[in-house]
């Protein structure tokens, strides 16, 4: 009876150790990063729009209608979610290791069975009047603890708490992905539409006034250089038509992917000229570290390699571990839970590295190697983010400026070809400076619609490009927006 109060009061002194104490291992702290104090090519007056739903301000039902959707249903968004809930189960074993473990003992499991022995099966054989038939019951719980002495457990929970907190950021980014390219996809479609209703216009165009050069042929009017030169540029316009067509339905089909839909058509609201251009967000750089979903994301990244040096370094001191069982042992099912029938067992055992032939030093040496590509990626994450956010407000500028410029060039080639038509009805000109005059106004009006798809493009990444408010605008709208929010989650069980 003695082991009975010895291993009651291993058990009581192993509880009163104080499990949160010492954590090997540095403690994170936020790396210091070079912020320029403002982006260079700044837009004067802007709106504060950033933390709302930005698509809805180009004036377009049916595209905020469409970017809706995907939110909603968009099968990566859905993916990157059960992502995020994967890595979450992940975290809940790591921390139930910081728990004892309670269950049926594998060398001692419940059963019930009915054995015969053999009377010749040992050296001293049983005699036949003996009955060897008997039946045997047991029934055992198990216990078993690691004390988390040094941190390692709590190091590696922390590590993962980091990692499902990088991978939320990551589906965060997949949802600014997914608007913006829904609202992009849909704003070149219109571009594309806008190019093809021009084709069709300049084909049928085209298509009169060659008609009206054969009825001249045919009275003598022209020359048949001149109907051989109408009827060039009408097959000109009919060429172009079947690519757009094409194009069309290959945005159509894009556009259904990102709606988790099936390939079809797509609706239609405004057309490109009636969109409205949405404001430029404000922002400043430092402002950044904390919208960009992908620099959140490799800074969690970051807080995980470093934790995962705490772990790796605890394996150099020993680990404590507890184990107990209780249980009873019978042949008869009556007196299993008698006090005769009981079994228990209680042992502290004690482990701890002598030589491993640097095999921890190595772990050591991987942990904090990955911990300084974690920190290298994350300044380079940072980096990369100011980079998006200038090449975008460049090209919001730029294109805009091209957007207007092509606009006055269109009205102007409109001018010259409708001067160079009334110059060769008078006589005055032949009939290829209005070939020419027409040849260039249907360019100019095809690069005048794309203008317009690219200067709205940029709009759009300039958003994406700075992230912001907008995001759990559009994370709202997200199956996992309506869910028990994820620092919550995580944090079911606390860490130390």
């Amino acid at each position: 009876m003695r082991g009975r109060p010895l291993g009651r009061l291993l058990l009581a002194a192993a509880l009163a150790l104080p499990l949160p104490g010492c954590m090997v291992g540095p403690d994170y702290q936020r790396p210091q990063v070079e912020v320029p104090a403002s982006y260079r090519f700044s837009v004067p007056d802007v709106k504060a729009i950033a933390d709302a739903g930005w698509w809805a301000g180009f004036g377009d039902p049916v595209l905020a209608a469409l970017v809706e959707e995907a939110l909603r249903n968009n099968l990566d968004i859905r993916i990157a979610a059960a992502r995020v809930d994967q890595y979450l189960g992940t975290l809940v074993v790591t921390r139930s290791v910081l728990y004892p473990q309670v269950g049926v003992s594998p060398g001692l499991p419940v059963q019930a069975a009915r054995q015969r022995l053999s009377h010749q099966s040992s050296f001293a054989p049983i005699p036949n009047e003996v009955d060897t038939e008997f039946a045997f019951y047991q029934a055992a719980l198990s216990a078993s603890w690691e004390l988390d002495l040094w941190g390692k457990v709590r190091r590696q929970a922390e590590s993962d708490r980091a990692t499902v907190f990088a991978s939320e950021e990551s589906r965060r980014g997949v949802v600014l992905s997914v608007a913006a390219a829904t609202a992009s996809g849909y704003i070149a479609l219109r571009d594309l539409d806008r190019r093809l209703l021009i084709s069709r216009d300049t084909a049928r165009s085209r298509g009169d006034a060659f008609e009206l050069f054969r009825k001249r042929f045919a009275g003598g009017v022209v020359s048949q250089v001149e109907v051989a030169q109408a009827e060039a540029q009408y097959e000109v316009a009919l060429s172009v038509i079947p690519d757009y067509e094409s194009k069309i339905a290959q945005q159509e089909t894009a556009l259904s992917l990102l709606l988790a839909r099936n390939p079809g058509p797509i609706e239609r609201g405004k057309t490109i000229d009636e969109l409205l251009p949405i404001p430029v967000p404000p922002g400043l750089p430092s402002e950044l570290l904390e919208r960009r979903p992908d620099i959140r994301q490799a800074e969690q990244q970051l807080i995980a390699a470093n934790a995962q040096i705490g772990a790796a370094k605890a394996l150099y001191f020993p680990s404590i571990s507890l184990t107990g069982l209780f249980g009873a042992t019978s042949t008869s099912l009556s007196n299993l839970f008698s006090g005769p029938a009981r079994t228990w067992t209680y042992a502290a055992t004690l482990a701890a590295p002598i030589f491993n032939a640097g095999q921890i030093a190595g772990q050591v040496r991987q942990a904090e190697a990955l911990q300084q590509q974690a920190l290298a990626t994350y300044r380079r994450t940072i980096q990369a983010a100011f980079g998006d956010v200038e090449n975008a407000l460049i090209e919001a500028q730029k294109s805009a400026q091209m957007r207007d410029q092509l606009k006055r060039t269109v009205t102007a080639q409109s001018e010259y070809a409708r001067l160079a038509r009334l110059r060769y009805d008078n006589g005055y000109t032949s009939y290829l400076e209005v070939l020419d005059a027409e040849r260039s106004l249907f360019e100019q009006q095809l690069n005048y619609a794309s203008s317009q798809d690219a200067a709205l493009a940029a709009q759009i990444a300039i958003y994406k490009a700075m992230g912001g408010g907008w995001v759990d605008v559009a994370d709202r709208l997200t199956p996992a927006g309506n869910a028990t929010p994820l620092p919550q989650r995580a944090a079911e069980q606390p860490l130390f």
